[in-house]
């Protein structure tokens, strides 16, 4: 077996990955910063279902606390093969007149900072050149990376942005070391995020100017995640793929 780090697991996105992966026979270890409990829940239904999982605490954008919870899967025995950078922040809707360097640095700290800390502890796990066995990231970017999220978060936006070059910058340099990187960029998908926002009821606000007139599932997200994963993706690196409906 093999370990599958997924950051910010639970809840949304992380947490349906999280549930999806260990289906598919990794040990999953579920990141999260503030909510336990919420991550005890994600851990105790894949136990329940036959899977492997544990919690594992750290706030992304804090060095030392990412290097403590690589540390922590080195403990387990397992190789580290499949990292999902997915924790991510946004605050309230704001124009940029109202933007504080406070909130700005804050989401880059997690969004991008965080990012690149967990991509460096894996590619020095994973890498053959530091006696690793390859592996998989994927970065959960966001479509806001494309279109900029005007009058919304244009700071979130920016963030994303930063992560599709660092997916693709990481994906040409290791490439040769077993380690292939990509990117989802979800769109308008039912997670707890758009309370972050402001606006809880911000998919169904939106959802009829979609071209499939739909919010998105979180599950449909970590399929993508886990084929990008998975060797049925072995031949993809530096790609980005898109789930937002037609967005």
């Amino acid at each position: 077996m093999a370990i599958a780090l997924v950051t910010g697991a639970s809840r949304g996105i992380g947490r349906a990955t999280a549930m999806l992966l260990a289906q598919e026979g990794y040990t999953v270890a579920v990141n999260y910063h503030h909510n336990i409990k919420a991550a005890t829940q994600v851990v105790n239904a894949i136990t329940e279902s036959g899977g492997k999982a544990f919690a594992v605490r750290a706030d992304i954008s804090d060095e030392a606390q990412v290097m403590a919870m690589f540390e922590a899967l080195d403990r387990e025995g397992e190789p580290l093969t499949a990292l999902v950078n997915n924790a991510g922040i946004l605050f309230q809707q704001s124009t940029i007149e109202n933007l504080t360097a406070e909130r700005i640095n804050h989401v880059l700290s997690t969004n991008v900072t965080g990012y690149f800390l967990c991509c460096r502890e894996a590619v020095k796990r994973m890498a053959h050149r530091h006696g690793g066995k390859g592996g998989a990231i994927v970065n959960v970017s966001s479509a806001a990376a494309r279109l900029g999220a005007p009058f919304e978060y244009v700071d979130y936006a920016a963030s994303k942005g930063a992560v599709d070059t660092l997916t693709t910058g990481l994906a040409l340099e290791v490439a040769a070391q077993g380690i292939r990187v990509n990117g989802v960029r979800p769109g308008l998908i039912y997670t707890e995020m758009h309370a972050s926002g402001g606006e809880p009821g911000r998919v169904d606000r939106v959802k009829a100017m979609l071209p499939m007139q739909r919010g998105g599932q979180p599950e449909e997200v970590a399929q993508a995640i886990a084929w990008l994963l998975s060797e049925k993706a072995s031949y993809v690196t530096g790609s980005f793929m898109d789930i937002a409906g037609g967005r």
